[in-house]
């Protein structure tokens, strides 16, 4: 049975903005702690690869259990799933590797793609404001660790978006809006939302909307993966994935953070080829440095950086008395980030993970 009590010697970690030179860092019950303070019952010489906190995936779909077994072995230690049900559904993730949070169901409109998939909850569809107290204490009641809001289109009012957004906030939870084009974001910043989801596909956001997301600490998880593939595979008219490229090149830019998320879903689509759990958060990180950011920001984007903006504080980075969520890979990230794929060893919370 793999060890919870390990030491790691000769390893670069990595700080947040650099590796450090060869050290040692131990976990112990789960937690990292000083190398001297643990004698341990495995000691790994880790021969200067790099060890990097365990990956979030900001934005997943979950169906199936094995849905959790390829994420943790990429080396996802934690997932943010943004829609799924019913709620026995969520709760059977729960309590695995990786650690999941969950939307459970979304708030939609009627006659949209998102009320035509199989399933959908009758209360998720809203025609009017005053149905958003309900829907949140809803979800809030089935335990949703945020409240997300599909905007497709003109199917919820503005009205309707913008009192699911106060209603989520009011009952302290954060809101998320699902938005893959332009007006959608004018419609998910007026709201207010406080992270918004995908990247626009129509056009390259403009700099008010920009401006205003900075003025209102707005986040951005633009699932790039997703919009490559979606372009790549239906080829839709008027749509272009350098609309949704330039667009994340501005929002860093400007200074909104930018959280790494694939929007991978295991279920029947019509995409030819699928984003898949766990090998696609690998090819998010690559399309983030494609767009702009340096090695070391793609990194923080799927670790603390995420762990800040979803208030899990007790992960998301290697230090001590945080969450033992790690992975080592052979290479340097911050030369090459697609050395993330290079993955040698996986512990979440300072048990080893299966890698592929």
């Amino acid at each position: 049975m793999p060890s919870s009590n390990i030491v790691l010697t000769n390893v670069r970690i990595f700080d947040g903005s650099q590796l450090t030179e060869p050290t040692s860092i131990a976990f112990n019950g789960g937690v990292i702690v000083p190398p001297d303070a643990l004698p341990g019952t495995e000691t790994v010489d880790c021969g200067g690869a790099t060890l990097l906190p365990g990956l979030f995936d900001a934005h997943v779909h979950l169906l199936f259990p094995d849905d959790l077994v390829k994420l943790a072995a990429h080396g996802v230690t934690t997932a943010l799933d943004m829609a799924c049900w019913p709620p026995e559904r969520v709760d059977s993730f729960r309590g695995h590797t990786p650690d999941i949070r969950s939307a459970g169901t979304p708030a939609i409109g009627g006659g949209g793609n998102h009320a035509r998939m199989p399933g959908m909850p009758h209360d998720a569809i809203l025609s009017n404001p005053g149905q958003a107290e309900h829907f949140v204490a809803q979800r809030v009641a089935e335990g949703a660790d945020y409240i997300k809001v599909v905007i497709e289109g003109d199917l919820l009012s503005q009205a309707t978006i913008d009192a699911v957004v106060t209603a989520g906030k009011a009952r302290g939870r954060l809101t998320v809006a699902h938005a893959s084009s332009v007006d959608a974001y004018r419609r998910a910043v007026q709201a207010n939302a406080d992270v918004i989801t995908h990247a626009p596909r129509d056009g390259v956001l403009d700099t008010d909307i920009v401006a205003q997301m900075v003025q209102q600490q707005q986040v951005v998880v633009p699932t790039l993966a997703m919009m490559e593939a979606v372009i790549k595979g239906l080829a839709p008219a008027g749509q272009d994935y350098a609309f949704s490229r330039d667009s994340v090149t501005a929002l860093h830019a400007a200074g909104v953070p930018i959280l790494a998320g694939t929007d991978a879903f295991s279920g029947p689509a019509p995409l030819p080829n699928p984003v898949s759990h766990g090998s696609s958060i690998h090819r998010e990180l690559e399309l983030l440095v494609e767009a702009g950011l340096s090695e070391a920001a793609a990194l923080r984007s799927a670790t603390d950086l995420v762990a800040q903006q979803f208030n899990l504080t007790d992960r998301g980075a290697l230090t001590p008395g945080l969450r033992a969520d790690a992975i080592l890979v052979d290479g340097d990230p911050l030369a090459d980030i697609r050395a993330t794929r290079n993955i040698r060893r996986i512990w979440a919370s300072g048990v080893s993970v299966t890698s592929n």
